[in-house]
């Protein structure tokens, strides 16, 4: 029996969703994945990628402006959604998960130091992505780089925190109950020093060093938290975070005997975990014009 089907058949997203047995919303969430179309206000448009790919509008009186396929990409498509099928989940299926975009997932990622972005698409895994397992990937058909994780991901307490506090749900915000050290000499460190010193940004600070340093930082127009927990399992807070470049400021104070085993526990954190630290002493409190700028500058922050 002969098989009439043309040769070069064009295949609609839809039609090619049913070749590879996806639905056709996976089928546009994965040709996003791999670069080879974007949203727009006229709905999806083919990037290069997709162009180079044999990607080609067409127009419908019913359905207007729609692209097609030549059936030569399908074996690509299957391999390239076969690669990420196993056993390591994407940002779209950990999204699925928790019923939230990929797009906010590895915003969310990113702001937590597990991956990067690429200057031009796509993500990188950063050290601390690496031991939680995560996997540098690449698209076969766009070479956009993404990152896998191991299934464990979406039970991660740092993860999930995150997501919730994205969601503005602190109902049932996880603690981390395996380090009670850690927390008792937190909440004691806290107890002492409330934070009682409202910066010019709104955050209520501890003291006048962390005031100083709060308010310039605003002054600089510098994006900032204060008092991030640190994207790890240990309980361990920065005094300030800055999500551009990944950097944590730590301004160091007293010196009695329990700060400075409090210090440097810290510091082999910070060392362990490879993560971005500046460090600010009682005396540069009062010239952080002179000495931040340069600290700043080296992770990539220029001041304006």
């Amino acid at each position: 029996m002969n098989d009439k089907r043309p040769v070069n058949r064009e295949l609609s997203t839809s039609n090619l969703a049913k070749e590879l047995k996806m639905s056709s919303q996976a089928m546009f969430q994965h040709l996003v994945e791999v670069g080879l179309i974007v949203r727009s206000e006229n709905g999806w448009d083919l990037t290069p990628a997709g162009k180079s790919k044999g990607g080609l509008y067409k127009h419908s009186d019913k359905f207007g402006r729609y692209i097609v396929w030549p059936e030569s990409i399908v074996g690509e498509l299957k391999e390239s959604h076969d690669d990420v099928s196993h056993d390591l989940l994407t940002a779209t299926a950990i999204g699925n998960n928790f019923e939230m975009s990929p797009i906010r997932i590895n915003s969310i990622m990113s702001e937590l130091g597990w991956i990067k972005k690429d200057p031009i698409k796509g993500w990188h895994l950063t050290e601390l992505g690496k031991r939680l397992g995560g996997l540098q990937s690449i698209y076969k058909t766009s070479g956009v780089p993404y990152v896998r994780w191991p299934e464990t991901i979406i039970k991660n307490n740092i993860l999930i925190t995150s997501i919730r506090e994205a969601r503005g749900d602190t109902s049932n915000i996880i603690q981390d109950k395996s380090q009670n050290t850690e927390v008792s000499d937190l909440t004691e460190f806290r107890d002492k020093f409330r934070p009682e010193l409202r910066a010019q940004d709104g955050h209520c600070v501890r003291s006048k060093a962390e005031l100083i340093i709060d308010n310039w930082l605003y002054v600089a127009k510098i994006v900032h938290a204060y008092e991030r927990k640190l994207p790890i399992e240990e309980v361990i807070y920065c005094d300030f975070y800055i999500p551009t470049g990944k950097v944590y400021i730590e301004y160091w104070g007293s010196e009695d005997d329990k700060y400075r085993a409090r210090k440097a526990a810290k510091l082999e954190i910070y060392k362990k975990y490879n993560l971005n630290l500046i460090e600010l002493f009682d005396k540069e409190i009062s010239n952080l014009e002179d000495k931040l700028p340069a600290k700043l500058l080296q992770f990539g922050i220029a001041i304006e």
